[in-house]
């Protein structure tokens, strides 16, 4: 198994996250009960390659200074232009206790409803859910096909493993079924088109 290389980051460098950032490195903060609060930098490539297997609310093996951790990735954030990684928290994580975390939806059969003319507006395209950490899917799926007019989704349709819990209220709406709306340029070429027509 991969595990991403942390390096100790020396705060007392001034500028030193934009520095660290030129280097093609991405500053970030581990913390938990055994490390406490420990200051880092890793290399983006690897640590994009981890993001791409994982997602970024997954799990991720780390060394730092030989030892191996296990940590859970709390907050990725982007820079809102170039969507590069600027800063990574991570949670160490304890296997003695549960976590919270939020886990990626992935609808199913959006096909189906674009042939019938139909668009799936997505509310929530995440949920928040409990438990053990080696039980933290990558996903959770919602199958759609069958869907109608006016069908509404929400958190408590997902189907879920027994021992995943949804911290979400279940009355969340996370998806509903509309017919597509056609845009004022649709309805004018339509409009234009009728024109012709009738001359």
């Amino acid at each position: 198994m991969n595990s991403l290389n942390l390096n100790k980051r020396d705060v007392n460098i001034p500028n030193n996250a934009k520095k660290i950032r030129r280097m093609g490195r991405v500053p970030g903060v581990l913390y938990g009960k055994k490390i406490n609060e420990f200051l880092f930098e890793v290399g983006e490539l690897e640590l994009c390659r981890e993001i791409a297997q994982n997602g970024e609310h997954g799990i991720i093996n780390l060394d730092i200074n030989g030892e191996d951790y296990q940590a859970l990735i709390k907050d990725v954030q982007r820079d809102p232009v170039t969507h590069k990684i600027i800063h990574l928290d991570l949670e160490e994580l304890d296997h003695s206790q549960k976590i919270i975390s939020t886990v990626p939806i992935q609808f199913e059969g959006e096909g189906y409803l674009k042939k019938k003319g139909m668009v799936l507006q997505k509310e929530k395209d995440s949920i928040k859910v409990e438990c053990d950490a080696n039980k933290l899917p990558k996903y959770i799926k919602i199958n759609i096909n069958g869907s109608d007019n006016g069908y509404v989704y929400r958190a408590g349709d997902l189907e879920v493993a027994s021992e995943l819990s949804i911290i979400d209220d279940l009355n969340t709406v996370i998806a509903s079924v509309t017919y597509e709306r056609k845009t004022v340029s649709d309805d004018m070429e339509l409009a234009e088109e009728l024109n012709n027509k009738n001359k």
